[in-house]
């Protein structure tokens, strides 16, 4: 009996020894490219569950991402779930999966073929099963609809190589792969992509320009069409921070093909990377990636790289 009240006394003692004492405070653990914090356009903080609250009157949530940041990623797939926790009439539109391909994602959602044809049949993207693995499979497992919303990246390079001109070669089959009109007007969203191209060639300036809104018009024009088909619905949408921040891209098409749609974005912002202090985004603040180049010549050899691409890009009517 005294052993055993003994080691019970010594285990209380080993307790009270590891508690802090008086005054002191845990470190704060440092942050992690996984983590982030979410702010209104006003700058108060929320959860993900809050944020979802907010968004509930939502039509359409454009969540913007840096393609290759995890913390964007994790966001996306916890404020998936927070949205359909709220409303199950949910569908995942994506950037990251083109129209011609929407058969194919259909067929996974069914469980018709596997994942390993999904990926390479629906042309998935190289990072699918690392970044949108995890929305696809809720998705699939909620039984929601997954929008592939994207033109194909071959006509939208030829695009970028003729113009928007180049829609009217396609064959009926084709053409309704991107969508019906594109918006080429000197908007604040042209201007924006004009400032960022680094090149003094105006009629390159508009093809680029050209294939760039093809992207954005084809991505609002399917989701317009898919709540026009399923009235009542939400849909979360992901694509690349370009498109979606501050409304000027993909928000803009939506609100011209229907303007009584309500449209929010959700943005990743570093301090090097915010939005305008006036614009209606919900900010999701990340740490930065680590720099992709620090030599100019390894900078120069990639972009030479990425430049060879369309080298065996075959258009219509060459």
């Amino acid at each position: 009996m005294k052993t055993g009240y003994a080691m019970v006394f010594a285990a209380l003692l080993s307790g009270c020894a590891t508690q802090p004492t008086s005054g002191t405070t845990a470190a704060a653990a440092p942050p992690t490219l996984y983590d982030y914090t979410i702010r209104s356009p006003s700058g108060a903080e929320l959860t993900e569950q809050a944020l979802a609250n907010t968004l509930s009157d939502a039509d359409i949530v454009l969540v913007g991402e840096w393609h290759s940041h995890p913390g964007t990623h994790l966001l996306q797939a916890r404020l998936l779930a927070a949205l359909y926790a709220n409303n199950p009439r949910l569908a995942l539109s994506m950037e990251q999966f083109t129209r011609d391909k929407q058969q194919v994602v259909d067929q996974f959602l069914h469980g018709e073929i596997g994942e390993q044809v999904l990926i390479k049949q629906g042309n998935a993207w190289p990072n699918y099963e690392s970044d949108y693995r995890p929305l696809v499979d809720f998705a699939r497992q909620q039984q929601l609809d997954v929008i592939a919303a994207n033109a194909p990246k071959s006509i939208v390079r030829c695009v970028g190589r003729y113009g928007a001109d180049y829609l009217n070669r396609l064959p009926a089959a084709e053409r309704k792969w991107v969508a019906q009109s594109l918006t080429l007007k000197n908007d604040r969203y042209k201007e924006k992509f004009t400032e960022s191209m680094h090149h003094g060639d105006p009629a390159q300036s508009e093809r680029q320009f050209a294939a760039q809104t093809s992207w954005d018009d084809t991505m609002a024009e399917s989701m317009v069409n898919y709540l026009r088909a399923h009235p009542g619905h939400q849909i979360m949408h992901v694509a690349g921070r370009f498109h979606t921040a501050e409304g000027l891209g993909t928000a803009s098409r939506i609100l011209s093909r229907n303007p009584a749609l309500k449209v929010v974005m959700v943005t990743p912002v570093t301090a090097d990377n915010p939005v305008a202090a006036d614009a209606p985004d919900f900010q999701v603040e990340v740490m930065p990636l680590p720099p992709r180049y620090i030599q100019q010549a390894n900078m120069k050899a990639a972009f030479a790289h990425i430049g060879k691409r369309n080298d065996t890009l075959q258009c219509i009517g060459e």
